[in-house]
């Protein structure tokens, strides 16, 4: 059943503000009504902060991972595709961190009901260790919220943070408490703990050729099941980027039992995952 949960928060507009000068004042508050669907665990939304609504245009869809690309400037983590495209105002608080408190707030301390936790990538996208240290300042602002990382033990929270893009692993493995998680790739399987690594994820199309058409070569099916074997062995989830948008591609990483499907096609993933629990 699509069950819809309506919750009343007060949101920060940096997400559809005016373009607002460097001088200009925080985004007002404003009375803001978000519908959340019924959690689809294997959701992800890739570069997330493009829809017209960053955040809950997700939830509204049972989306339970999200992706936000940063840019530290002038001391704010900014929120882009690209540094061109940056502008003030639109930053990981505004558009996540306090929305996410926010609805927790007023929704038992959780964002999904029954345990089911949202996973936020944030990608760095310039320089790692300036960047990583204003996350992590930033993180531990909302550490009720988050889940904890301290000497190895994970303590889980309404939201799990994941650092992904320019990493700095002895930086995040040297530290005895920490917010965030680290996005490993293909090359750390079978290396770094969970709890430092939580997810391995990789570019598809650098492991594999097929692209939906035609049968999946059994190869490459094996291969991707090997992937998720050895990943699951170690208690690790797994997700792909740069996959098609294609059911037959959506199926087969179900099917291996692959945790996050990426795409920027909200409606579309899920309406095919709800059809396939229907079937």
């Amino acid at each position: 059943m699509n069950k819809i949960l309506v919750v009343s928060f007060l949101a920060l507009l940096g997400a559809c503000a005016p373009v607002q000068t460097a001088d200009t004042a925080a985004p007002a508050l404003a009375q803001q009504t978000v519908r959340i669907a019924s959690p689809l665990p294997r959701a992800h939304a890739h570069n997330d902060y493009e829809h017209e609504r960053p955040l809950l245009d997700a939830l509204a869809q049972g989306f339970t991972s999200v992706e936000s690309d940063v840019f530290l400037r002038g001391g704010q983590l900014l929120v882009a595709h690209e540094a061109s495209q940056l502008q003030p105002g639109r930053t990981l608080q505004s558009l996540y961190l306090e929305p996410l408190r926010q609805i927790a707030a007023q929704n038992g301390g959780r964002i999904y009901p029954a345990g089911q936790s949202l996973t936020l990538y944030i990608d760095v996208k310039d320089d790692g260790e300036a960047t990583y240290q204003a996350i992590d300042r930033a993180l531990a602002e909302y550490a009720p919220l988050l889940t904890r990382y301290e000497n190895g033990q994970v303590t889980p929270g309404a939201v799990s943070v994941v650092i992904s893009g320019n990493r700095v692993p002895a930086t995040m493995q040297a530290q005895t408490l920490r917010y965030a998680g680290m996005d490993g790739r293909l090359s750390d399987l079978g290396g770094a703990p969970a709890s430092l690594i939580p997810i391995i994820s990789d570019n598809w199309t650098k492991t594999f050729s097929w692209n939906g058409e035609g049968e999946f070569p059994a190869a490459e099916r094996q291969r991707l099941r090997d992937i998720v074997a050895q990943a699951h062995a170690n208690g690790q989830r797994v997700r792909f980027w740069a996959t098609p948008e294609h059911p037959a591609v959506w199926q087969a990483l179900v099917d291996a039992g692959v945790d996050q499907i990426n795409t920027d096609d909200l409606a579309g993933l899920r309406a095919y995952l709800l059809e396939r629990d229907r079937r």
